[in-house]
């Protein structure tokens, strides 16, 4: 079985002004990692409402699964939930669902369930909500495409919130080599290597340290078997070389 593919669009001039450093996709692919699901794209947009269609029309039709994040707080930027309407032609409303959840969070509270708040439970029609234990605004499924926060502790319950409902298959297995030598000496031994497991990931990533060149070589892929044996016999190649 081939594990799904999928991709994620961040969404939001803050990442792209460099105001916020984006940390929900490396949460998102260590836990896609995990779950045997294949983050093979990701891409960052502006608020511009033509940009976020544009870019999760591209993603949709070309992944088996999209994760968004960002752009569905109260505020007059967060149009990430209309644009996502736009892209599927439906429509979107204030949900009672969804209206209630908020509603009885901020009665608990005892804060103004306000125009602005409201903005957070119009849901695209025909879609389903992900849950969210944290702030309880919550995001929503349509399609293959799974509709997030930005706020990382947020992002990261609702991804536990979905990844049960996702259909995985083989987690990723890794294991590195430190070599005591530079890129351009070990480059053809690696790439003799590689050619030897066509199905694993072979990746070398150089470091320098006091002086010296090196690098990390990484062996990944679902058969832990063909990873052991792949391991071995970089070993072999560098028996004296290796740090």
């Amino acid at each position: 079985m081939t594990n799904p593919k999928a991709a994620m669009l961040v969404i939001g001039d803050e990442i792209l002004s460099g105001r916020t450093r984006d940390a929900n996709m490396h949460f998102l692919a260590q836990e896609f990692t995990r779950h045997g699901i294949d983050l093979k794209e990701v891409r960052i947009v502006s608020d511009d409402p033509e940009a976020i269609v544009s870019a999760l029309n591209a993603l949709r039709a070309s992944a088996d699964l999209v994760v968004t994040s960002g752009g569905i707080g109260p505020t007059h930027d967060d149009i990430t939930a209309d644009c996502v309407a736009q892209a599927f032609g439906v429509s979107i409303r204030v949900r009672d669902d969804a209206r209630a959840l908020l509603q009885a969070h901020y009665d608990r509270q005892g804060v103004e369930f306000n125009e602005a708040r409201q903005r957070m439970a119009r849901i695209p029609e025909g879609a389903t909500l992900i849950d969210n234990p944290v702030s309880v605004a919550p995001g929503f499924s349509i399609g293959n495409v799974h509709v997030m926060a930005g706020v990382p502790s947020v992002f990261q319950a609702m991804v536990a919130s979905l990844l049960p409902t996702l259909t995985g298959g083989a987690p990723l297995l890794s294991q590195t080599l430190r070599i005591m030598r530079g890129e351009g000496e070990i480059a053809a031994p690696l790439g003799a290597l590689a050619a030897r497991f066509p199905d694993l990931s072979i990746g070398s990533y150089p470091f320098q340290k006091d002086g010296a060149y090196g690098a990390n070589v990484v062996v990944r892929g679902a058969d832990g078997a063909a990873v052991d044996r792949a391991m071995t016999e970089l070993a072999s190649l560098f028996p004296a070389d290796q740090a």
